[in-house]
């Protein structure tokens, strides 16, 4: 099986270098051919290209991760998404792609500046190389991992690898290359991915069967919004409507706009990439939630998802298949970043090299390197997360780019200390909101843009050099705000409300996996005393636990404790002879729990008494906890890993939610039995009963825990 594997991936491989190799017949040895082709690259060949540069290796590997973990409500990064790569297509590209051709302007960093190498490009420009190089690194690292999860290679000799190819590519044909080569493997990869999603669905037991599988390993995994989303379901979904806007924010994206000749082969490569886009994600987003039922089981890699399930279900030429086309296609994606980082060095850092080519060259080899630096510098410490990587890369690009291309559109031309006011306040938000740890609950692109547009918005406001008209050209009547004000705060208000009603419980979360459990055990006392109790007398006690004015953390109550203490009072009259004992009692200790939920709660223990004190102890049964079998009462502070369970499973085994609560009842029993013989006469009435009831507490955290290797 091996052998037909790594024979089938070669042989793709192969097919897809062909393509690229066979681009150096057409091209030209200029800078102009080498970056953008000579602006007369084919709209559907530039359209199927931006979709294999806009996915790669985030779609197979990231993307899919994310749908591992999130389910049915992943699916608004790709829908909501999509809205925004829509009005960037319709419109920002078209101002993107006349203002390339008619300022001759190869980066999208001079976009932003009047000239080119103005110092709010060349800002533009080294945050462009900074980010895309974390970009490409990404895709090394997905390659890396793709080639780990099927052929068992160490993910440092597919990151190096797919540097040699990345440079390979680059020097081979340039964009022309990356270009052919990108449209080649989108036809592949819809063809893979669509076989995949066919065979996976089958194992699952169709739609239906992975629906009842995500609902019985998580409930969460069903709901159209995930729990605990402590900003608010809107900015949640609006950032992802900025983050598919932001397609043209990145470079490498735009690059391909600038290979089409006019504005009708942009409008025929809106239309080639929708409608090859829309399937392909579709197929991936199914893919994803199949890979949530098969592998379900702990310490599994949700970024390995798409590999793994296609060893499960292929056989191994068509694994072979896959695997090419996920590494090709991330290496082609860094690629084509690594020649937008060299349009951005050679245009705005160093424009005295824009026309040498060989000096370009040289260039794409320092950036290539840099890009696989990061790559390995991810691997070795542990953070290669691709998909953190990616939408780090990706929104601080947008961030940085978008409000001023918008601005720019709309006839604003803020002068440069405008717009590295901007781009500053852009980097900063982006930066901060992900150092503080909020980008898991929303994207970097709503602090990052939100920033930019009020310092934009200030700059018009408080300088004197600015135009009072903050949207340029286009003048919007104060009644249209309000209504559109209005408007947004109603729709603000609606979609808080249903998300409020309607979402999943965040404690419900977690889904089945491996998890650190950490118990601090505490006992408060429900009751004590002495009470004198008469032979054959039965004698009630109640307690009720809202006496109690302070508890040690909390009130999850899992076990009872009762002690019943008694002295022997027997008396004697007489001549009683030596060692004429008196004879022991029968101390009888009930407690009853009013809730009928915990019958197991009503314990009865007995003892008999000897001269001197004895006693009666009833424990209570600790609660239903088959899950937690290492946990012992009394083992307080211990860190406890429990696997292949979901956070919901092993909260409800150790939190009572309440039902150790309420009323108590404590019955005390006394059966006296009295000794003696002739002249020796035994008095004992009852017994004097000292009783103390003690309540243990649990307080738990649950935490998420990877098993060492």
């Amino acid at each position: 099986m091996e052998i037909v594997l790594i024979l089938s991936f070669l042989l793709f491989m192969s097919f897809f270098a062909a393509v690229g190799l066979s681009s150096m017949r057409v091209k030209k040895d200029t800078t102009d051919d080498y970056l953008v082709a000579g602006r007369g690259m084919h709209p559907g060949l530039a359209a199927l290209s931006a979709v294999s540069t806009w996915n790669s290796g985030y779609m197979f590997i990231g993307f899919i991760g994310f749908v591992y973990l999130y389910g049915y409500s992943a699916i608004w990064i790709s829908v909501i998404s999509m809205g925004g790569q829509v009005i960037a297509w319709i419109w920002m590209f078209k101002f993107i792609q006349h203002e390339a051709q008619d300022r001759d302007i190869r980066s999208l960093s001079s976009l932003v500046a009047n000239v080119k190498g103005a110092p709010e490009a060349k800002t533009a420009a080294i945050l462009s190389v900074v980010f895309l190089s974390i970009y490409a690194a990404a895709q090394l690292t997905a390659g890396g991992i793709a080639l780990n999860a099927i052929l068992g290679w160490s993910n440092i000799i597919g990151i190096l690898l797919g540097f040699v190819l990345v440079v390979a590519y680059c020097y081979a044909g340039g964009i022309r290359a990356s270009i052919w080569t990108d449209a080649a493997q989108s036809c592949v990869m819809i063809v893979g991915t669509g076989l995949l999603c066919w065979v996976a669905l089958g194992e699952v037991g169709g739609f239906g069967g992975m629906h009842a599988s995500l609902k019985t390993l998580d409930p969460t995994l069903t709901s159209m919004f995930p729990p605990g989303l402590k900003l608010g379901v809107t900015l949640w979904v609006f950032a992802f409507f900025l983050g598919g806007m932001g397609v043209a924010g990145q470079p490498q994206v735009v690059s391909r706009i600038m290979t089409l000749g006019n504005d009708s082969d942009r409008k025929q490569a809106a239309v080639w990439f929708f409608v090859w886009q829309t399937p392909f994600i579709i197929l991936m987003y199914i893919i994803g939630l199949t890979c949530r039922v098969v592998f379900d089981g702990p310490g599994f890699d949700p970024e390995m998802g798409l590999p793994m399930i296609a060893m499960e279900v292929l056989g191994p030429f068509w694994v072979g298949l896959i695997l090419a086309s996920i590494f090709a296609a991330t290496m082609s994606t860094a690629d084509s970043q690594v020649l937008a980082c060299t349009a951005a060095v050679t245009d705005d850092i160093r424009p005295e090299w824009s026309q040498d080519h060989k000096t370009t060259k040289l260039v794409t080899l320092g950036v290539a390197l840099f890009a696989t630096a990061i790559s390995l510098a991810a691997d070795v410490t542990g953070n290669d997360s691709v998909f953190d990587l990616v939408v780090f890369a990706v929104y601080g690009l947008a961030s940085v780019f978008i409000p001023l291309l918008l601005i720019r559109m709309m006839g604003y031309k803020p002068d440069t200390y405008h717009s590295m006011t901007m781009i500053t306040a852009a980097f900063s938000s982006v930066v901060i909101w992900r150092v503080l740890g909020l980008d898991q609950y929303i994207f970097d692109t709503v602090p990052g843009m939100g920033a930019a547009f009020i310092a934009h918005l200030c700059l018009c406001h408080f300088r004197d050099l600015s135009d009072s008209a903050f949207l340029g050209r286009i003048v919007v009547p104060r009644n249209i705000m309000a209504s559109l004000g209005a408007g947004l705060v109603v729709l603000l208000l609606v979609s808080e409300s249903l998300y409020f009603i309607s979402s999943p419980d965040s404690d419900a979360g977690g889904g089945v996996g491996d998890y650190l459990v950490m118990i601090e055990e505490n006992s408060v006392q429900l009751g004590n005393g002495t009470e004198y109790v008469s032979d054959g007398e039965t004698l009630t006690l109640e307690f009720n636990t809202d006496s109690i004015e302070s508890w040690p953390n909390g009130t999850n109550v899992v076990a009872l404790l009762v002690s019943l203490t008694s002295t022997e009072d027997e008396s004697t009259q007489g001549l009683c002879p030596l060692g004429n004992d008196p004879e022991a009692d029968t101390i009888t200790g009930t407690i009853r729990h009013s809730l009928p939920d915990f019958p197991d709660w009503n314990l009865t223990g007995s003892n008999t008494n000897h001269q001197g004190s004895n006693g009666v102890q009833l424990e209570g049964d600790v609660l239903d906890i088959s899950l937690l079998t290492l946990i012992v009462v009394g083992s307080a502070g211990s860190l406890l890993p429990i696997v292949g369970h979901s956070k919901a499973e092993i909260r409800d085994s150790i939190d009572t939610d309440g039902g150790g609560l309420g009323d108590y009842f404590l019955d005390i029993t006394v059966d006296v039995e009295t000794g003696g013989s002739f002249q020796c006469e035994h008095t004992d009435e009852g017994e004097q009963v000292e009783y103390e009831i003690q309540l243990v507490i649990w307080d738990y955290d649950i935490e998420r825990w990877t098993s060492p290797e």
